[in-house]
C-alpha cells in the first residue's frame, strides 16, 4: 500500500482535486499504451497487408506505400481511441482495487461516484480529440491516401460520374381529398465528362400531368447565371389529352431546372473521406432522388460521425465500474474483457447501423443505439457497486 500518496488525500491539506490528478496520472499511461497496440493492429489487419500484397504483385513502390500506410494512420487512431480508454479505466481501476487504495479512499468517505469522476472528464477531453480526428484529420487523410494509391497504381478515375446520369424530383399534389407523392421531373443524361452533358432528356410533369419533353444533344450549367444551357435540342410541348400541341426546336435554350442533376455526379469520395458537413451537404442532394435506402444510410454514416467519438464516454464508465470489482483486479482479466465488450459493440453497431439502413430502425436510433445501451449497462453496474 502507497501510503505516502494516500497522505495526499487529507481533504483539509489538499482536497479532492488531488485525488482526480493522481487517477488521471494513472489512466495515462495505460491509455498510450492501448493507442500504440490497437492502432498497430488495426493497420496490421486493414492496410499492411493490403499494401504489401500491392507491392509484391503491382509493383508498388515501398516508399508509395509507406506514405499511404501514414495517410491511413488516422483512421485507425480514431477507433483505437474508445478501445484505449476502456483499457485504461479497466487496468487503472483494477489496479487501485488490487492495491487496496480504492478501500482506503472509500474509508475516508470517498464513495463510488465520485472516483469514477476522473475517468468520466479524461473521456470528456478524449471524446473531443476522437470527434476532430474523426471529422476532420481522418478524412481528409483518407482520400488523400485514395488518390495516392490510384495514382501510383495508374487507376485514376474521375471524380464524377461519367454515365447514366438520372435524377429525379417528386412533389406533393393533393387529388380527392389526400395527397400524394407523385414524379414532377425526371432529367436524364447520357453521358458527362465534367463540364457537359451530353444525349439529354427532360421530362417535365409540374402540372401532374406531362406538360413538355424537352431532348438535347448537350446541356451545360451557367455558372454566371445559374441557369442550364441546352443546345441543338427540340422541345415537345404535351396537351392534356397526351398529344402534342407544339414541337419547337431550338440552337440554344436556357431551362431553369436544379442544379441536382449535376451536384449529384460528384460520386468521388466515400462516406469515410467526407467530414460532417460535406456528407450533410451531399446528403440535402440525394434527398431529391427517390431512392430511400441510399438517403438513410447517409443518414445514419452522418449520426456515426457524432455518436462514435461518445463511445469513449461510454467504455470508460464499463471500464472504471468493472475496475473498481475486485475480482477483476488481473491485468489478463482486465484484458479480456476488455476484448469480449470492444467485440459486443462493434457487432451491436454492424446490426444497428444494418436496422437503420432498411428502415427498421430510425437514423438517429440506429447510430446510438450501441451508446444508449452501453451507459444503461454502466448505469445497472454503477448502482450495483454503490449497494455494495
Amino acid at each position: 500500500m502507497k501510503i505516502g500518496i494516500f497522505r495526499l488525500f487529507d481533504r483539509a491539506s489538499w482536497g479532492l482535486s488531488v485525488m482526480n490528478l493522481y487517477i488521471v496520472k494513472e489512466l495515462f499511461l495505460p491509455f498510450l499504451f492501448g493507442m500504440g497496440i490497437f492502432t498497430s493492429l488495426g493497420l496490421s489487419i486493414g492496410a499492411v497487408f493490403e499494401l504489401i500484397r500491392q507491392v509484391t504483385d503491382s509493383g508498388l513502390f515501398w516508399g508509395v506505400a509507406a506514405k499511404v500506410l501514414i495517410l491511413k494512420m488516422p483512421e485507425y487512431i480514431v477507433l483505437a481511441f474508445p478501445m484505449s480508454i476502456l483499457l485504461a479505466t479497466l487496468m487503472t481501476y483494477s489496479r487501485l482495487a488490487s492495491d487496496s487504495e480504492l478501500i482506503a479512499l472509500r474509508s475516508i468517505g470517498v464513495n463510488v461516484y465520485r472516483l469514477i469522476m476522473p475517468a468520466i472528464a479524461f473521456s470528456l477531453c478524449i471524446v473531443t480529440i476522437t470527434f476532430l480526428f474523426n471529422d476532420f484529420v481522418a478524412p481528409a487523410a483518407n482520400y488523400q491516401a485514395s488518390v495516392t494509391l490510384k495514382e501510383a497504381l495508374g487507376k485514376t478515375r474521375p471524380s464524377f460520374q461519367t454515365e447514366n446520369i438520372l435524377f429525379d424530383e417528386y412533389a406533393n399534389i393533393e387529388k380527392n381529398g389526400e395527397t400524394r407523392e407523385v414524379l414532377s421531373r425526371l432529367f436524364y443524361a447520357e453521358e458527362f465528362d465534367g463540364e457537359q452533358m451530353k444525349n439529354l432528356t427532360v421530362l417535365d410533369r409540374s402540372p401532374g400531368s406531362v406538360s413538355q419533353i424537352v431532348t438535347a444533344r448537350s446541356a451545360k450549367w451557367n455558372v454566371l447565371e445559374n441557369i442550364w444551357d441546352f443546345y441543338d435540342g427540340t422541345i415537345y410541348l404535351v396537351g392534356i389529352d397526351g398529344s402534342y400541341n407544339n414541337i419547337v426546336r431550338f440552337q440554344h435554350q436556357q431551362l431553369s431546372l436544379p442544379q441536382t442533376a449535376l451536384e449529384i455526379t460528384k460520386k468521388g469520395k466515400k462516406t469515410k473521406e467526407m467530414n460532417i458537413f460535406e456528407a450533410q451537404e451531399y446528403l440535402e442532394v440525394i434527398k431529391h432522388s427517390n431512392d430511400d435506402s441510399r438517403v438513410r444510410k447517409w443518414q445514419v454514416r452522418i449520426q456515426g460521425k457524432i455518436a462514435v467519438p461518445f463511445a469513449c464516454l461510454v467504455f470508460a464508465l464499463i471500464g472504471a465500474v468493472l475496475g473498481i470489482q475486485p475480482q477483476n483486479s488481473s491485468k489478463t482479466t482486465s484484458f479480456g474483457i476488455c476484448i469480449g465488450l470492444i467485440f459486443t459493440y462493434y457487432l451491436l453497431s454492424f446490426i444497428c447501423e444494418s436496422l437503420g439502413i432498411s428502415g427498421a430502425l430510425p437514423p438517429w436510433v440506429a447510430a446510438w443505439l450501441p451508446n444508449f445501451l452501453g451507459l444503461s449497462a454502466a448505469g445497472g453496474l454503477l448502482a450495483k457497486a454503490t449497494d455494495g
